[in-house]
């Protein structure tokens, strides 16, 4: 015979952004809810997430900006709670914000502020809590039953909200996924997405001395372009323009990088063709000067212009234009802001994230195969998809 469990019509496990807004959606609905998660401490991921200024949505957010392998699946939750609905959410609770570049609201008050919005909200609603609490085994029958630390409950609806791998040292694990797996739902590739790449040693040897330095490019991988800016670290490149394309890009594969995207350098070449400047000293008139002497090492010999060929400084434009280079990987689910691939969304419903095959069963938030660029999107779609199935589950 099975124990005595405590019964409530909603189960939650994960107390983060998606896990917290579903909950807040639920108990408005009148159903008894129950949060559950592992950590002591609330929503992590937001607490740390932009510097702790909490980037929490994008005002641009629309499918394009998802990666998926059903690159339509998140359509209908996006469309039923916008960026102007989580606003509106601030605005109630007297929560200032500010937008940053290409549409990206950030928190004046910081992140705790977006945590103590959430935290009220679910309260006001009525959600009950449980944490720190870790799951044993999840069953099912006629109802869920879950087998905790603080032991036992039952659900007619199970919400799984568990996040993906990035960011372990916070506590990611790949539970989400075993429950998918338990009930038979199949789970996508998983890779590091939003995640700086690094080099060969001996390859990179000589860049690596410009860690720190930055600069504006456009950075591309098959039919993906990302204008931002680039940073150089010992390891290899990060900044905002490489976070995006790692998410796209696939192990083995060259990337191509504009260097200097606002300029014709081709033409510029042409009229400079009989300076005695030497190419290092032309290219730091629009380059970082210890790049541009990096550079020059490693692609050219170091002369004054007027000693280069027509084809050669063709050749040179060509390469500052589209400079191709293949990293050795990624800095891994450590460094990653977010994992790509996940719960296979052909599986759910896109309107109320329930599995098809598993009635009462819902999956949410970053543990699908739903992921955001950089830039506030990835917590657009942890509040869109946590109300599609708070107006379900």
């Amino acid at each position: 015979m099975r124990a005595m469990a405590d019964t409530v019509d909603v189960l939650i496990i994960g107390a983060g952004a998606a896990g917290m807004m579903c909950a807040i959606e639920a108990a408005r609905r009148g159903r008894s809810v129950l949060l559950l998660d592992h950590s002591a401490k609330l929503a992590e991921k937001i607490r740390i997430s932009g510097g702790g200024r909490c980037n929490f949505t994008n005002l641009n957010a629309k499918p394009e900006n998802y990666i998926s392998h059903n690159p339509h699946f998140c359509r209908s939750a996006l469309a039923r709670f916008t960026p102007q609905h989580f606003i509106a959410m601030l605005d109630k609770h007297g929560i200032g914000y500010h937008e940053k570049t290409l549409g990206q609201l950030f928190c004046d008050e910081g992140s705790e502020a977006i945590i103590g919005m959430l935290k009220s909200e679910c309260d006001a609603a009525g959600v009950k809590w449980m944490m720190p609490c870790s799951i044993d085994r999840v069953d099912h029958d006629e109802a869920f039953h879950v087998a905790t630390s603080r032991g036992g409950f039952k659900a007619q609806s199970l919400v799984v909200a568990t996040g993906g791998l990035s960011i372990p040292k916070i506590g990611a694990t790949p539970f989400g996924y075993r429950i998918a797996q338990q009930f038979g739902i199949s789970v996508t590739k998983l890779k590091p997405g939003l995640v700086p790449l690094s080099f060969h040693p001996e390859e990179w040897s000589a860049y690596s001395e410009l860690a720190g330095v930055s600069l504006e490019a456009i950075v591309s991988y098959e039919k993906h372009s990302f204008r931002e800016s680039l940073l150089f670290t010992h390891r290899g490149l990060s900044g905002p323009a490489i976070l995006q394309i790692s998410s796209y890009w696939e192990h083995g594969q060259p990337l191509s990088i504009n260097l200097l995207p606002d300029h014709d350098m081709r033409a510029l070449f042409t009229q400079q063709r009989g300076s005695r400047m030497l190419l290092s000293n032309f290219l730091a008139q629009y380059l970082p000067r210890r790049f541009a002497d990096v550079w020059c090492g490693q692609s050219a010999e170091n002369k004054p212009l007027n000693q280069y060929s027509e084809q050669a400084l063709a050749a040179f434009a060509g390469k500052l234009h589209g400079w191709q280079i293949t990293p050795a990987g990624t800095l891994g689910y450590a460094k990653a802001e977010v994992t790509c691939g996940g719960i296979d969304t052909h599986a759910l419903s896109s309107k109320s994230m329930q599995a098809n095959d598993m009635p009462g069963l819902y999956f949410i938030g970053e543990v699908v195969d739903v992921t955001g660029q950089l830039g506030g999107f990835n917590f657009q779609w942890a509040w869109a998809s946590g109300h599609a199935a708070g107006q379900y589950c």
